[in-house]
């Protein structure tokens, strides 16, 4: 087995045991990349000599004899929309082409103190905003599953990146479902935390109330150290919980906790535009799960149809507030055709984002206007707490939410981006999750034709632990734990 092909925690054991030093694991995930990026183009950038540096910091550590972190050597890539002191942080965005980032976000502070090593920042939707990669000012990400398909969004370059074999940890933000989408059509393993667990402290803000940092990996036992990595209080961050349960490792690891868990099947979720393999691959990996010892249920959450709509109010509106501090004036792109300050305004904002953050912002704005804040957000608000209220009485009954993350396998490229609804409708499954502010998981369970199907599990707020070992049981039962995309083969 090379060593780009080894998942993190055996990257991790092994550099602990002096077998592979961490600078020998970053010069193989650096040549990875090298070698199929160009098909894959999941990295806008990567940080050769910082990444060397750091991982020979990593290996005089343990040379000293002192104890490594959990991420001992392991290559991770970042999203672009995570601040990295010093570094660029565009977002994907022109208006942000020549920014460098003056602190680091707290997941990237940990992810550091756990002595991982950041190689590069990767590909995404613009600001977060976009559901395939392909709203990015520097062009597409592709599947490596099909470099005619899209990766999903907005994270799609970190699952492609970890989906490719060029690194085995990346990560992500999920808005709407930007870890899990993009997870599912790469066929790896994505986590959106509870709203909370983790600091959004030098994450790029899209909706503030909806963000949320999580990882990527290609088994359920790395993604869970990574999880384990940059959870926790930070008080820079007014949305950071103290006093949540810690997540329990341990526990995430333990398949044979599935047995007695009771899983739901909401009616909601299997509905007409279902692509029926995936209804087929979801309802199949419930049986085996019902073998191991896990009960399953049908439950309806009856609002769920107002997610989507919800979704396109509170964050529209939320992003139009975020996305009012580019003006030209504080940072970022300035144009240099501006005759005034207002024409400074309007010039570097239309020279600056692209035609899908346009739409958002002015989606936004019209719906916090005068006139449409009570007709549209105010309303959104309250169906929103409609939409958690339904989770809530849900988990009176069951332990886990089990369903599909995506309607459609990977879609391909080109195929959406006329038709802004559909992209919106691939989010379906996923959106309800940010709104209710729970923790959600996609895991790959079955290949529908040459593609992968991601299964989603949504737990009670700080219950990660409980998806994580629901979602280790599937693993051990699809075939698919740790499998690299079939470019590996064509590299």
């Amino acid at each position: 087995m090379e060593t780009w092909e080894l998942s993190a925690a055996e990257t991790s054991r092994r550099v602990r045991a002096g077998e592979l030093s961490a600078r020998e694991a970053a010069e193989a995930a650096l040549a990875r990349i090298e070698a199929v990026d160009p098909s894959v183009r999941a990295f806008l950038r990567t940080s050769r000599e910082d990444a060397l540096a750091r991982a020979e910091a990593v290996d005089a550590k343990r040379a000293r004899g002192e104890a490594l972190g959990l991420l001992a050597g392991v290559p991770v890539a970042l999203k672009d929309n995570l601040c990295w002191e010093g570094h660029p942080t565009s977002c994907a965005s022109r208006i942000l082409e020549n920014w460098r980032a003056p602190y680091t976000a707290f997941a990237v502070e940990r992810v550091l103190a756990e002595d991982g090593v950041p190689v590069g920042q990767t590909n995404m939707d613009e600001f977060a905003m976009g559901s395939s990669t392909e709203h990015s000012a520097w062009g597409a990400t592709r599947n490596p599953w099909d470099l005619a398909r899209a990766p999903g969004g907005s994270s799609g370059g970190s699952a492609a990146a970890v989906a490719a074999g060029e690194v085995a940890l990346a990560l992500g933000s999920d808005t709407g479902g930007s870890i899990r989408q993009p997870a599912a059509f790469c066929g790896v393993v994505g986590v959106k935390p509870t709203y909370g667990r983790v600091s959004r402290y030098g994450l790029v803000a899209f909706a503030s109330s909806l963000d949320q940092i999580g990882p990527f990996a290609r088994t359920i036992e790395d993604a869970a150290t990574l999880l384990a990595t940059v959870g926790g209080h930070d008080g820079r961050d007014s949305t950071s919980v103290s006093g949540a349960p810690p997540f329990d490792l341990a526990a995430a690891l333990d398949a044979g906790a599935v047995k007695g868990l009771r899983l739901g099947l909401p009616k909601e979720f299997f509905i007409e535009g279902l692509d029926p393999a995936i209804e087929s691959a979801v309802r199949e990996a419930a049986g085996r799960l019902e073998g191991a010892g896990a009960r399953i249920e049908d439950i309806s959450l009856p609002h769920t149809s107002y997610a989507v709509p919800v979704y396109y109010v509170v964050a529209t509106a939320e992003c139009s507030t975020n996305l009012a501090r580019y003006d030209g004036v504080h940072y970022g792109h300035r144009s240099a055709k501006a005759e005034d300050l207002l024409g400074l305004y309007t010039r570097t904002r239309a020279e600056g984002f692209g035609a899908e953050v346009k739409r958002r912002i002015m989606l936004g704005t019209y719906a916090l206007s005068s006139g449409y804040y009570d007709a549209y957000y105010l309303k959104a608000l309250k169906v929103r707490a409609l939409l958690a209220r339904d989770f809530d009485r849900a988990f009176e009954k069951v332990d886990l939410v089990l369903c599909p993350t995506t309607p459609t396998t990977a879609f391909e490229l080109g195929a959406r981006l006329e038709d802004p609804l559909s992209m919106y409708l691939s989010d379906v499954f996923t959106i309800s999750a940010n709104l209710a502010g729970l923790p959600a998981l996609s895991v790959p369970c079955a290949l529908a034709g040459s593609l992968p199907v991601g299964l989603q599990f949504i737990a009670p707020r700080f219950e990660e632990a409980r998806m994580f070992a629901a979602a280790r049981a599937v693993e051990e039962t699809s075939g698919l734990a740790g499998r690299l995309a079939p470019l590996e083969r064509a590299a």
